[in-house]
């Protein structure tokens, strides 16, 4: 914490993040992230006005504050998108201190964070998915490793799950039931049905596996018998990228992706997607839409004859 911050600020600042940690279930990279944000713009704030910032400073933030914010990080080069994201720690920052000290945050809440684009996900066509995952089952030496790494992939595909939620998995959670408790983000826990072909290849990977796999241990192992690291997975599909010819985009989340575009353009409902795959709103999942209406629009554009 910065020496400028006045004890009542940093307190204040240390509280909001345990708040988010406990109530909310914040991951620790987002924590960190919270943490360096609402500290840079105490910190710009210390040198804005020449002095701490304590609580009743806090209170009587500005417009003209909140402008000069924004301006300076423009001038430091910090792009649309991670400006937005600054701004809106700050936001919950301010919020919650203004819930609890009782004084209007209206200047701050009403600060506009800049416009973006943002980036729609790059799913790989089905064929070139299912050739991702039989390339990766066919590439380790050991048999043992090439049925984990081909399991791994499949749950990424088959289930919508992030890396982290399948290499997350014990071996209580083998073998695999036909409906999985997920736990994601933020400690929320959400149900994913589980296709055959996704157990069949965990049970795959189970039966060749040398090592034994207690109720609590980790159910995906590396070569020494420890968790599996992300990774190893990453190097897996970047090799059976590179052999099949697919771009740099084909990585192991292009798989979570793939998932829920397929589902959309199978017919599946926006809703139900959103819940498969643990997004909290509904906002994050409808960048699927525009995902499947530009692939839509590729096709029309090189097969209409008057294109």
């Amino acid at each position: 914490m910065p020496a400028a911050f006045s004890p009542a600020a940093a307190d204040a600042l240390q509280r909001w993040l345990d708040h988010l940690r406990a109530l909310d279930g914040a991951a620790g990279h987002t924590i960190s992230a919270y943490r360096g944000d609402v500290a840079g713009f105490l910190g710009f704030l210390q040198q804005h006005h020449g002095e701490g910032q304590g609580l009743a400073r806090l209170a009587a933030i500005s417009q003209a504050d909140m402008r000069a914010f924004l301006a300076h990080e423009r001038g430091r080069g910090i792009s649309s998108r991670s400006l937005a994201r600054r701004l809106s720690s700050v936001k919950s920052f301010i919020r919650w201190l203004s819930d609890r000290e009782g004084f209007d945050a209206s200047h701050v809440l009403a600060a506009r964070a800049p416009k973006y684009q943002r980036k729609l996900p790059r799913p790989l066509a089905e064929d070139a998915a299912q050739a991702m995952i039989g390339q990766v089952g066919d590439q380790a030496a050991e048999p043992w490793i090439a049925a984990r790494d081909a399991a791994v992939v499949t749950l990424l595909y088959g289930c919508g799950l992030r890396i982290s939620e399948a290499l997350g998995l014990t071996g209580a959670d083998a073998p695999l039931p036909e409906v999985l408790r997920i736990l994601g983000k933020g400690g929320k826990e959400r149900l994913v049905p589980v296709l055959p072909v996704a157990r069949t290849a965990v049970d795959t990977y189970m039966r060749l596996c040398p090592f034994e796999t207690g109720p609590a241990a980790p159910l995906f192992r590396g070569a020494r018998g420890g968790a599996l690291s992300p990774r190893m997975i990453a190097r897996a599909v970047e090799r059976a990228r590179m052999s099949l010819g697919l771009p740099a985009t084909a990585t192991p989340h292009a798989l979570r992706h793939s998932f829920a575009t397929h589902l959309l353009g199978a017919g599946g409902d926006l809703r139900a997607i959103q819940e498969l795959l643990g997004h909290a709103s509904l906002a994050t999942t409808q960048i699927y839409t525009a995902v499947d209406a530009a692939r839509l629009m590729e096709i029309y554009e090189s097969a209409h004859p008057r294109a």
